[in-house]
């Protein structure tokens, strides 16, 4: 899946003891109440909050602060997942020699929410119940669920262990970029065990978000466009030269852009309060061809009929595409990890022991 930024492209729960290995963890529909999860008590007989609860809530507060994050946590998912299965490696930082980690990959540009990681970890009353590849994985479920207005919930299990690998030029060997074609996109995600419904369903992350310039500098490019818009192509040329970031979605874009792009907003809530929300419109957008990303735009390009045919259905059927992305987000994020042993990190950023990356 195609990220928010240069090489563009998403989870907790059970009741009781779900937190050990293994075991999945409820919807949130499922959370407290009668016969739920009660908090344990610590050594001093003070109770211990929750750690599914610790990370609901510090994702929340983050969120509060800038609806931004959200959308990074739900790209860190799939960066991590995609790169050696779910395994924490783009946590790593590099060190001061040797090769880059993974969160430096050209396909990484852009990357945030680490430091929201880090605040999960060190707030859980028992960091040894969650490693950090787990933390990755609720955090972006939290994300999902928070920025879809609750429309989109679904399991995930925990029990998952940090890889003691992380290297960029392996992140840029599988992520895909923004200007794959649909061919390539479709082969990069069969790869990974994802059918065209599931690439198509992937792809409306890009509802929230924002993209560097130089991820869609192509499309503006007359020697190496892509079809798009030419409404569209003239806003963005001039709306970059004062912001050169942009949001993934144009209908986070004020009403005069989207009135000199041509955008047709019947179906799309455009107010202030719909701004990063995570919803169906993207579908609206990729279908007017008024999308930043090559790789957006080539979902149209299916001989088959299936892509076209299914953001069909989801720009009609907004529940449709809320119950297929949630099912799609809990398969990237039970993508095994890969690799020669694995450790629970104590600091997310760096290996508990000496290794090599």
């Amino acid at each position: 899946m195609v990220k928010l930024s240069a090489r563009a492209l998403v989870l907790c729960l059970c009741l009781g003891l779900a937190l050990f290995a293994g075991q999945p963890v409820a919807a949130h529909g499922h959370r407290g109440g009668g016969g739920g999860r009660k908090d344990k008590k610590d050594k001093s007989g003070g109770k211990q909050e929750d750690p599914r609860d610790t990370v609901k809530r510090v994702v929340t507060e983050a969120i509060g602060g800038n609806k931004g994050i959200g959308a990074a946590l739900i790209r860190l998912v799939f960066h991590d997942c995609w790169v050696n299965g779910c395994d924490g490696s783009v946590l790593v930082d590099s060190k001061p020699y040797g090769s880059k980690a993974e969160k430096e990959a050209e396909s990484n540009i852009g990357l945030a929410g680490f430091d929201v990681i880090d605040k999960i970890k060190s707030q859980l009353a028992s960091p040894e119940k969650l490693s950090c590849a787990d933390i990755v994985v609720l955090a972006a479920r939290e994300a999902t669920f928070n920025l879809s207005r609750g429309n989109i919930d679904y399991a995930v299990k925990t029990g998952r262990t940090d890889g003691v690998v992380s290297s960029a030029s392996a992140a840029d060997a599988v992520l895909p970029p923004s200007t794959f074609d649909f061919e390539q996109l479709k082969a990069n995600f069969a790869a990974k065990g994802f059918d065209t419904r599931e690439l198509v369903a992937l792809s409306g992350a890009h509802t929230v978000g924002v993209a560097h310039h130089s991820s869609f500098a192509d499309r503006l490019n007359d020697t190496t466009s892509t079809p798009i818009s030419q409404d569209y192509k003239n806003a963005l040329v001039e709306d970059i030269k004062k912001r050169p970031i942009q949001p993934n979605n144009i209908r986070d874009k004020d009403e005069t852009f989207r009135n000199d792009a041509g955008y047709d907003d019947t179906g799309v809530n455009t107010t202030m309060a719909a701004r990063g929300v995570l919803d169906n419109s993207y579908y609206h957008a990729n279908l007017q061809n008024r999308v930043l990303f090559r790789s957006d735009w080539e979902l149209r390009n299916d001989f088959s009929g299936q892509a076209g045919n299914a953001m069909e259905t989801f720009k009609r059927d907004a529940t449709q595409w809320y119950d297929e992305f949630g099912k799609a987000m809990a398969k990237l994020s039970d993508l095994p990890a890969q690799g020669p042993r694995f450790e629970n990190r104590t600091n997310c950023r760096v290996f508990n022991t000496n290794n090599e990356y």
